[in-house]
């Protein structure tokens, strides 16, 4: 069989990327329904869960490569016109599945690659390259918004290759012709009318259509809230009396999950501070930091890490530093306590301080580990998820 497309029939290069798309959606699309519905209640099946997701990933990809080369062959090469060019309402309706299928095979995969870049953590793509994109920044609001059209999509998707399926079953079984036979492998048709390459026969409806589709899909998830930004509500912190006032600063938190590095913090605290930078050898002042948990940004671990097994944010909202400011020649350390959930644990660090009249400027970076708070007790694997927390400190403060 001839490797290239004639007016009357499909080549086997067509063919070939025709099955291969099948084949790996046959696979994916499953994978997909399997993995998100997998536990991770303990670590072995959240190791099991992470190999799913990244299979189904990996996969993804594959299947957007083969797309775009399948669709690139389709526009260089003549297309074997429909046998029955009279059903004018069924040969549109066949055109409108194509188009929503090609365009969804590129979409699909596409949306969830962007999820997958814009936030860090849980499951990596298996290529070597892959796990970022250009011009898709970090970012959790894009992940779920991208997250929403992955399952859109994927929806849109479904539905026509049932209808593309139906409309294979209907020519073979009811209309008996041979517009299946021309994408079977070893056969091809020799009584398909002559018909001009794709690329200049192209007809705007069947694309308008699809359009139409993906439209309505999107208001339809929309609708369901697919791309409503889930988050537990944050309590409202209480201002503070102090002599200290933060102008701005970050308290910037990385964990180890699986190998590799998932970076976030925490974006609502308050800090009560007094200091006098006077005092030498002795206790030069206090803090008092109260942080809202559930503001925490933690790549796409973060719903878990707000979660019963961790820091379970609905039944303890806020975390507090209590700390004396020592002074030691030209050091400084915060000695005092931390509690996160039901846990207070003893904690002491040095930080650099620069003072310039009534500016100051701190600097902090030591490492907490997880288990003295009970966070993910039931992952005592740091293989999966470290124990040491990296924390680091910044801010910028105003007698």
């Amino acid at each position: 069989m001839a490797l290239a497309n004639t007016s009357s029939h499909y080549g086997s290069l067509a063919k070939a990327l025709h099955w291969l798309t099948a084949l790996g959606i046959f696979i994916m699309i499953p994978l997909g329904i399997v993995a998100n519905g997998a536990a991770s209640d303990s670590p072995e099946a959240l190791a099991w869960k992470v190999q799913l997701f990244s299979a189904h990933k990996t996969l993804g990809i594959t299947v957007f490569a083969i797309a775009i080369a399948r669709i690139l062959w389709m526009f260089s090469q003549p297309k074997p016109a429909p046998l029955h060019p009279d059903r004018k309402l069924e040969t549109f309706a066949a055109e409108t599945v194509h188009v929503l299928l090609y365009g969804s095979l590129v979409l699909v995969p596409l949306s969830g690659w962007v999820e997958h870049a814009a936030t860090t953590g849980f499951a990596p793509i298996l290529w070597p390259l892959g796990q970022s994109l250009p011009f898709v920044p970090q970012s959790p609001e894009l992940a779920e918004m991208a997250a929403g059209a992955h399952i859109v999509l994927e929806r849109v998707l479904v539905v026509s290759l049932l209808l593309h399926i139906a409309g294979a079953l209907k020519h073979r079984f009811v209309d008996r012709d041979e517009t299946l036979a021309r994408m079977l492998p070893g056969q091809s048709s020799e009584a398909a009318p002559i018909t001009a390459p794709h690329h200049k026969g192209q007809k705007l409806a069947p694309t308008s259509a699809a359009v139409v589709v993906w439209i309505a899909g999107f208001g339809i998830g929309s609708g369901l809230g697919l791309f409503d930004h889930t988050e537990i509500a944050a309590p409202q912190l209480e201002a503070v009396d102090t002599e200290w006032q933060t102008r701005e600063g970050t308290i910037a938190l990385t964990i180890s999950q699986f190998g590799s590095a998932v970076a976030g913090g925490f974006s609502d605290w308050t800090a009560g501070i007094s200091f006098d930078e006077t005092v030498q050898d002795g206790v030069a002042g206090s803090v008092d930091v109260t942080i809202a948990i559930a503001s925490i940004s933690l790549g796409s671990v973060t719903s878990q890490a707000l979660g019963p097994d961790y820091f379970d944010a609905p039944s303890f909202p806020t975390a507090q530093f209590l700390a004396d400011i020592i002074a030691q020649n030209d050091t400084h350390v915060a000695k005092g306590t931390l509690t996160i959930r039901d846990q207070t644990v003893p904690l002491e660090f040095p930080f650099d301080l620069a003072l310039d009249g009534n500016q100051a400027q701190m600097q902090a970076a030591f490492e907490l580990d997880r288990r003295a708070f009970g966070i993910g007790e039931g992952n005592q694997d740091p293989g999966q998820l470290g124990f040491e927390v990296g924390v680091k400190v910044s801010l910028t403060a105003e007698r």
